[in-house]
């Protein structure tokens, strides 16, 4: 991954996941390449890292990393964030959504703004919002927060992507609901990360 897209403990969370990533999963990063070019029945990410799993004890950070090493067939990689947030997010109405939660974001000091496959993150310390598009021009912004906080929260209704620590979510239509109300909600959520 980029490091203009990470904060200075997720800097040093993936250099200790790759430091011990031979010792822990007993075999080099090369061989479990091959592994999964080679073995794998499966070929979405989330499905090979689920393989991994099953078929040889791999957790969820370690098959990322083998993941990452894979590089699409379009060149595109962990560590394109410009590619990532192009082929996410096409609809121009999830794109205005976005637009308008990055802006609330720049006003916040130390917060690291991420692109990955499936969501743009948002992180200071740990990541305490994140961010996909939906179907219709609209998006899911999550946060690290307890629904109760607010009304306009709720519980997510699937497993995200993204870190089990964002708990809260709101369903947004259009950027004019990025409104104060939201920027109180982003900014104590960012005050948890």
């Amino acid at each position: 991954m980029g490091d203009a897209v990470l904060t200075e403990r997720q800097k040093k969370w993936f250099a200790t996941v790759q430091a011990n990533f031979e010792k822990q999963t007993g075999r080099p990063l090369a061989v479990w390449v091959d592994i999964l070019k080679t073995g794998c029945p499966e070929t979405r990410p989330r499905a090979q890292a689920a393989w991994l799993k099953a078929t040889y004890g791999i957790g969820q950070n370690h098959a990322a990393h083998i993941l990452d090493s894979l590089k699409p067939a379009d060149g595109m990689g962990w560590d394109d964030a410009e590619g990532l947030r192009a082929a996410l997010w096409t609809d121009a109405g999830s794109l205005a959504i976005l637009e308008a939660v990055e802006r609330i974001a720049a006003g916040l000091e130390g917060v690291i703004s991420g692109q990955r496959k499936g969501y743009t993150s948002f992180s200071r310390r740990v990541q305490f919002a994140a961010m996909r598009p939906l179907k219709g021009g609209r998006a899911l912004l999550g946060f690290k927060l307890d629904p109760s906080v607010s009304a306009r929260l709720s519980s997510p209704a699937r497993k995200e992507s993204w870190s089990e620590r964002l708990s809260a979510v709101v369903e947004l239509d259009d950027p004019g609901q990025v409104d104060a109300g939201l920027a109180v909600l982003f900014a104590a959520a960012a005050d948890n990360g």
